[in-house]
């Protein structure tokens, strides 16, 4: 694969600012893909969407498993992406007792678009949503990409089957 620069995007995240204080600590802050990946090494695993089952299932408990091993290969961070809002992530990942990834809200579909991998998933519901996919991201470079087989809108059904936590781990520990 030749390495390809991740697209500009921009996020609109919810982050945790103590000195706020009360019930709510949390702000709005706008995060680029230079603020995410510039200067960096990071494994990105995009899904269609939060509290779906092979999602919730599967591919986040999964990667959230194996944290020790991406830091150990030299992994600085690992985000999950998704079609969703901040409010909606956040509930996820409190809802799975996840701690140690970056939830990432795509809620505009914004760099899931650029990727080529915005995927319309009407025929159950759920609108546009991001196809099933992981990546290593090396200084805003594409040095590996691993989609799941049958790119297309309204799939049956995709399988965790390529993008897991498990076939990074293979591809980090061959290099």
């Amino acid at each position: 694969m030749t390495p390809q620069t991740v697209p500009q995007a921009t996020f609109h995240t919810r982050v945790r600012n103590d000195a706020l204080g009360g019930p709510n600590p949390y702000e709005w802050r706008a995060v680029t893909s230079d603020d995410l990946f510039a200067g960096r090494r990071v494994v990105l695993f995009a899904l269609p969407g939060a509290f779906t089952p092979a999602c919730s299932d599967s591919h986040l408990p999964g990667y959230e498993a194996a944290m020790d091993d991406f830091a150990a290969l030299g992994v600085d961070e690992v985000i999950c992406l998704s079609v969703n809002d901040a409010f909606v992530m956040f509930q996820w990942a409190k809802s799975q007792g996840i701690t140690r990834l970056r939830m990432l809200p795509d809620g505009n579909g914004e760099f899931t678009r650029k990727m080529g991998m915005l995927v319309d998933r009407s025929a159950t519901g759920m609108g546009m949503r991001s196809w099933r996919y992981s990546m290593l991201v090396e200084d805003r470079q594409i040095t590996a990409l691993f989609a799941e087989p049958g790119f297309g809108d309204n799939p049956p059904g995709v399988p965790v089957q390529v993008s897991d936590a498990a076939t990074m781990l293979a591809h980090l520990r061959a290099r």
